[in-house]
């Protein structure tokens, strides 16, 4: 193929294309009337991209021309050719060495840095902002088959091909999963983990928290769990159960094959997680300490237990207060129907009285020191956001996230490692997931704008492919 003739196929291809992801899932329901026009669009450029789980056999896409940063840590390719058929990607390679084949879809990337889908290691699909959970989980609680698919169309539309939903009800965290995975609904692809394991819970949240009683209640509640089809275990206040009740935590998640991720405030809960066999360790900033002790460093380090530093989660006071103008942004309103919009908003008007936020404004301080203290004592980090939490949207929580730790000190490579090759790798799926090489799921995005230079220009995501599904 001819340069001239590439460019020509590159821009049908593109203008034709764009119309589906145009139309948010959401807005897409709501408009009766854009039917017709979806109806005629259909007939001018044929049917759309299909959904995850449908991907034809014969599926081949060409992304062409940009930036890639693989995902290895190696240096950027410029110019880059990546290959994919049906939902794998076949070859890796450069405007110069890699022939484009006959009949690809061309997606041009000039101009573009093309990397590997985000991984965030802890969102709450069933959480969307509000700012008081007291309010919010009763009013909300039977509408969550309306509130967890746009989460998850919002997780992906940033960019996020993959997550940790680290607490929700049993039934709707499995509905959700099965949904997306069915390519019914589309999403990242889910890694959920149900109800959180905890000793005690108020009775507004008792619908997604259990409690334990009891060695033999532990045991029963995981294998409640591991039937329904979780894919790891949460628990939190691991200091408060007994030697024996996290032995039997420990020895059923060990059984079925899964990870636990656990809260860890305090050097002791921290110390109890990581008895309990903890694969991940969130919130460990969440004291308002200027250091951590150091045994609990190297407690961590030794015992091969990541961090989800989770910064975002209480930095976003700060960033509100710098910029209150984001409360206002359109995605908000233009994705939820306009009642919980509503309830949102009002919700959030006056940050600075959100009880939320009273204990996490002395621990924003120290964010920085203590991250360098986790990082360079040899700590894993995975990015990880606690997106749903109040003001902590899931369409810019990732990116948030991910500048921070590069303000923190951490090399923007190894922040863009801890947002998709680590993660991955703690999945146990680092042969599929993760990095943009031969044999790997075509989970690819692209950028306008070089991340290693300004981590924030992932706020600008121009394509997401999912298994070789392109949806943005």
């Amino acid at each position: 193929m001819g340069a001239a003739t590439l460019r020509k196929a590159r821009s049908f291809r593109v203008l034709t294309g764009r119309w589906v992801p145009a139309l948010s899932w959401v807005t897409a329901t709501r408009l009766g009337p854009a039917v017709v026009l979806l109806q005629l669009l259909h007939f001018l450029t044929g049917p759309p991209a299909p959904l995850a789980g449908q991907v034809p056999s014969d599926s081949r896409l060409a992304i062409v021309g940009g930036f890639l940063i693989d995902g290895n840590e190696g240096p950027p390719v410029r110019d880059a050719v990546v290959l994919v058929e049906g939902d794998r990607i076949v070859e890796v390679g450069t405007v110069a060495d890699t022939p484009i084949p006959a009949g690809v879809t061309v997606i041009d990337a000039d101009g573009l840095t093309v990397m590997p889908g985000l991984h965030d290691t802890h969102v709450h699909l069933m959480i969307i902002g509000h700012g008081e959970y007291g309010e919010y989980f009763p009013r909300y609680q039977d509408r969550l088959r309306e509130i967890l698919p746009i989460s998850a169309r919002q997780l992906l539309d940033a960019g996020v091909t993959s997550a940790r939903d680290l607490g929700g009800p049993l039934e709707e965290s499995i509905w959700i999963k099965r949904e997306v995975e069915a390519g019914r609904l589309p999403g990242p692809r889910l890694f959920v983990s149900g109800p959180f394991i905890q000793k005690t819970t108020g009775p507004s949240q008792a619908f997604f928290r259990w409690t334990v009683q009891g060695a033999d209640d532990a045991r029963a509640k995981v294998r409640q769990l591991v039937e329904a089809g979780v894919d790891l275990i949460k628990v939190i206040q691991a200091d408060q159960f007994t030697a024996e009740e996290r032995q039997a935590l420990r020895e059923e998640a060990e059984r079925a094959g899964l990870h636990i991720a656990a809260h860890g405030y305090n050097a002791r809960e921290l110390r109890a997680a990581v008895e309990m066999g903890a694969r991940t360790i969130e919130h460990v900033n969440a004291r308002p300490l200027p250091w951590y002790p150091e045994e609990s460093v190297r407690l961590m380090a030794d015992n091969n237990v990541a961090s989800g530093f989770t910064s975002i989660v209480s930095r976003i006071y700060n960033v509100t207060q710098a910029f209150p103008e984001r409360l206002d942004h359109p995605r908000l309103r233009d994705d939820l129907p306009a009642d919980i919009y509503e309830d949102v908003r009002s919700s959030i008007e006056h940050p600075e009285r959100l009880g939320y936020f009273d204990q996490k404004k002395a621990i924003n301080p120290w964010h920085a020191q203590k991250f360098r203290q986790l990082y360079d004592g040899g700590v894993e980090i995975l990015v990880g956001t606690d997106s749903g939490t109040p003001m902590n949207f899931h369409y810019e929580a990732t990116w948030q996230e991910m500048d921070l730790l590069v303000r923190y000190g951490m090399p923007p490579m190894k922040v863009i490692s801890a947002a998709t090759r680590l993660p991955a790798r703690l999945y146990g799926l680092g042969d599929e997931l993760g990095t943009i090489e031969p044999g790997r799921l075509a989970d690819i995005i692209l950028v306008d704008g070089n991340p290693l230079r300004h981590m924030s220009s992932l706020r600008n995501i121009v394509h997401v492919i999912k298994g070789g599904v392109q949806y943005k």
